[in-house]
């Protein structure tokens, strides 16, 4: 049986008989470590047990992405995650320098990164709901399934309320942070350029880009422990998560 990633991890805490930590996930998780428990010590793991054990490693490694990029710099320190200026301020960067925009260009570079950080948290909500939600088929299709599965899982479960969630969220700090002022003021300094490049509704454009990389990040939890056999130190973690 192949394992999703944070599935080892969580497993071992687990495993090794320390509570679960209260949170946005908390409640749900500590029911899950319970049951993992009861089955850990009578040697036997039912289906449920084994829905409760993925369900919770999900709600760790969600929620520990959800935790990185939600601060500052989280997603800005990241070269893998920062958010980049829209493609057509992009392919004029040199030119926009040229016309003195670097310093308006940076900052509002700088400013919509932030904005991503400040709308993430939210998401610790909706993956604690989309993770009661899953059935036993979908444990059975995470578990089993692609090197991706669970975020696939959570892209398809999460992907419309999470857009809706960050999207005011943005606004209100791009709005309080002038990134449209920034925006047309980098335009303006381009003189007849600024025709030729268009402005993107930088809202949705923010709030998209935070949303592919905060996947990024659940599938980089994945793959982490799906790739690490040794990893699973345990008695439980050898029985539930052996591959075949």
């Amino acid at each position: 049986m192949r394992v999703s990633v944070a599935v080892a991890a969580a497993v071992a805490l687990l495993a090794s008989g320390r509570t679960v930590s209260a949170g946005p996930l908390g409640d749900f998780a500590q029911k899950a470590y319970e049951a993992t428990r009861r089955a850990s010590a009578s040697g036997v793991l039912s289906e449920a047990d084994i829905g409760a054990a993925l369900r919770e490693a999900l709600a760790k490694g969600a929620g520990s992405a959800v935790q990185q990029l939600g601060q500052p710099d989280g997603y800005w320190q990241n070269p893998q995650l920062r958010i980049p200026l829209p493609k057509k301020l992009v392919k004029a960067d040199a030119l926009l320098r040229g016309f003195g925009a670097g310093p308006q260009l940076d900052e509002l570079h700088l400013s919509m990164n932030r904005a991503a950080e400040s709308a993430v948290p939210v998401a610790a909500e909706v993956f604690s709901g989309a993770i009661r939600q899953m059935t036993l088929t979908d444990v059975r299709a995470i578990l089993d399934g692609a090197p991706d599965a669970a975020t696939q899982y959570f892209r398809k479960s999460s992907s419309d309320t999470l857009l809706a969630r960050f999207k005011p969220i943005v606004a209100g700090i791009t709005a309080k942070a002038g990134l449209a002022q920034q925006y047309k003021a980098v335009l303006a300094s381009a003189g007849p350029l600024a025709t030729t490049l268009g402005a993107p509704d930088l809202d949705d454009y923010v709030a998209r880009k935070a949303l592919d990389g905060l996947f990024l990040r659940v599938a980089e939890e994945e793959s982490a422990i799906r790739d690490n056999p040794a990893a699973r130190t345990t008695a439980l973690m050898k029985k539930v998560f052996a591959k075949p």
